[in-house]
């Protein structure tokens, strides 16, 4: 990546078109960089349509990223549930990369009373096996395990960073607001900057160079998230936020995931060019 690109976790809702195309050509026309395409609730795009997608993001040069389906866990106890998982996350890896997104998003599943140690080794075994099929396809998306809100799920930033280090295409997906929400911490300059360090110092500097961020406002107990708030409704100090990413030269994607989407996505970027 040249810079870092603003953007939304699926279509804007100030879009008068709500289709994932329409949503493309409305982030370029209120100048947002990037969209981040929704398949949580299941990929039901086909190959036709995105490639139209992949037309039209690069016309207007809007970086593209997927999100595969929540209904992911590659820590399940049932062999159907772990194929079904990475049948999931292969189909949206498949569709984004043809809408030409460069990165697929989802979040790798739960501990269920497993060890830390343990739920490591299977999530990590059952994610090469996803990886290896799409190299095998040509595939080169980034397939990147999220850094989740709540303790009960895989996710910390030393998790996922592991699996990127020990894993090829493999990278992570920082999410600021459930960092914050899991560790009720991470809300200052020097703790920003010390996850950008953590980066650089296991996945090196040019890791730096194309990073998936995802931002909101979160309200979260002393269990983790319980949900997306709107940065000005929120305690998430994404201005200090804005001034690591700068100050440490970040490149990449900044979705943002508040209820507002764009109204938040164009305050970060409105903030960040300001500084």
């Amino acid at each position: 990546m040249d810079k870092l690109y603003f953007g939304t976790g699926g279509v804007p809702i100030s879009s008068p078109d709500k289709s994932t195309v329409g949503g493309i050509e409305h982030i370029a026309k209120i100048k947002l960089g990037a969209m981040e395409i929704e398949f949580v609730q299941g990929v039901k795009m086909g190959e036709g349509g995105a490639r139209v997608v992949a037309d039209v993001g690069r016309r207007l040069d809007v970086k593209l990223s997927a999100h595969a389906p929540y209904y992911i866990n590659l820590n399940a106890r049932e062999p159907d549930k772990i194929k079904a998982s990475q049948s999931r996350l292969l189909q949206a890896a498949h569709i984004g990369w043809i809408c030409g997104a460069q990165t697929v998003v989802f979040h790798a599943g739960f501990y269920m009373g497993d060890s830390p140690e343990q739920t490591y080794k299977t999530i990590k075994r059952n994610l090469e096996e996803v990886v290896s099929q799409l190299r095998r396809k040509g595939n080169k998306i980034w397939v990147r395990p999220e850094v989740t809100g709540k303790g009960t799920q895989f996710g910390t930033i030393e998790e996922v960073l592991n699996l990127s280090a020990e894993l090829d295409g493999v990278a992570p997906a920082i999410d600021f607001a459930h960092w914050h929400a899991r560790t009720d911490k991470c809300n200052s300059y020097d703790e920003f900057i010390g996850v950008l360090k953590q980066v650089e110092q296991r996945l090196g500097k040019g890791a730096l160079d194309d990073m998936h961020f995802h931002v909101s406002g979160i309200r979260f107990s002393s269990k983790g998230e319980i949900g997306h708030l709107n940065l000005k409704d929120a305690d998430l100090n994404y201005r200090e936020l804005l001034r690591a990413l700068k100050d440490y030269k970040i490149k990449g994607l900044v979705i943002c995931e508040s209820p507002n989407l764009e109204e938040d996505a164009l305050l970060m970027q409105e903030t960040y060019e300001s500084l």
